[in-house]
């Protein structure tokens, strides 16, 4: 809306300072910067707000530290829904159909993450929503998604077909399970994320990184100089998706200043479902998906971790009559929780491994 307001301006009265609103870079910065501070200043008083309300119960299963967290208070993915939501209406152009898929991702699985947790902490509902109905609120998420990028134009050019990492001209034409991909890739990695978020500050600081990664690749994506030069696809208008990322990397790091350890706050699936389906969304965008084992990796390793564990259990009770583990428990970051890792080691020492994984996601601009 700001957008819009300032470049009316600009196009009326021509005043030189305001023909910065056109760069993207510009506008990047100013969704990032406000993005931040709306996190840190509705903050303190949402946090507030929830401490007298709403308090994120600790599952029986759950390592022994988590005990003396049982009176932080949870849902704080609002707040990070809400910074992400204004920015984006601030500073992107908002009929570029790039934007309002990633928000409508964001919203719509915020709104699943978010009846779950009430269920949880406010009608004391054990379990909360159960996965049978999380699965359908995903399924009809991509199936929406795959339906509109399918039948809109703007999207039809290179709707089916995908660059392979590390490979210079290999391409993959998903033909008619493109729909069917997209539902799997957006269900995925939004489970992916959730999982994660399990201590102060894991899924919120690996998401930032993640992000920051899709945006710079969105950014050249939508360039048809640097597309060009690094065997990228170009993406008409997908330098908008730019904007988005940067507001939804710095609402992550807002929500940090709240949310690192002792966190005073938990995003809870209302702020994880939201920020996985952003990542699978943005991604499938910008014909990255592909990439995201290597890019969102440790989201991988925590699915990864999390699915051995099960089949192996099931695998040996079958076999030997008694189930076995390969980890003390999964996800992964309880594992070393349980080895008596302390809980910033843990978080601190994934988001390094999240920044190689970025890293190893950029080296492959190069190799193509």
């Amino acid at each position: 809306m700001l957008y819009y307001l300032l470049k009316y301006i600009n196009d009326l009265f021509h005043p030189p300072v305001l023909r910065v609103i056109e760069y993207l870079t510009f506008r990047a910065s100013a969704a990032a910067i406000t993005a931040l501070l709306i996190t840190l200043f509705v903050g303190p008083g949402f946090i507030n707000y929830l401490k007298s309300r709403i308090i994120e119960p600790i599952k029986e299963e759950a390592p022994p530290e988590h005990r003396k967290k049982k009176a932080v208070p949870t849902m704080g993915g609002l707040l990070i829904i809400f910074s992400i939501e204004i920015s984006v209406l601030l500073w992107s152009k908002f009929n570029d159909p790039h934007v309002w898929l990633i928000m409508l991702a964001v919203l719509w699985m915020g709104v699943i993450g978010f009846i779950d947790d009430y269920r949880k902490v406010v009608l004391k509902i054990k379990g909360g929503l159960s996965a049978r109905y999380k699965l359908i609120g995903q399924v009809t998420l991509g199936l929406v998604i795959g339906l509109y990028t399918w039948f809109d134009p703007a999207f039809s050019v290179l709707l089916s077909t995908t660059t392979v990492p590390f490979f210079k001209y290999l391409t993959i034409d998903y033909g008619i399970f493109y729909i069917p991909i997209v539902i799997f890739i957006i269900t995925a990695v939004s489970n992916a994320v959730n999982l994660t978020d399990g201590l102060d500050g894991l899924a919120s600081g690996s998401s930032a990184i993640v992000v920051m990664g899709l945006g710079g690749f969105s950014y050249l994506a939508g360039n048809a100089v640097y597309a060009s030069y690094l065997n990228i696809p170009f993406i008409a208008g997908g330098g908008e998706i730019a904007v988005v990322c940067m507001a939804i990397v710095m609402s992550c790091v807002g929500f940090l200043w709240f949310n690192s350890n002792p966190a005073e706050i938990f995003m809870g699936d209302t702020g994880s479902l939201a920020l996985g389906s952003a990542i699978a969304v943005i991604a499938l965008l910008i014909k990255q998906e592909l990439l995201l084992p290597v890019m969102a990796g440790i989201f991988f390793l925590e699915t990864l971790s999390v699915s051995l564990q099960v089949l192996y259990f099931k695998y040996t009770k079958m076999r030997f009559g008694q189930g076995r583990r390969i980890f003390l428990m999964a996800p992964l970051h309880h594992h070393f929780q349980l080895k008596g890792w302390a809980e910033q080691k843990i978080v601190i020492r994934f988001w390094i491994v999240t920044i190689l994984f970025f890293l190893a996601s950029l080296m492959t601009l190069k190799l193509r």
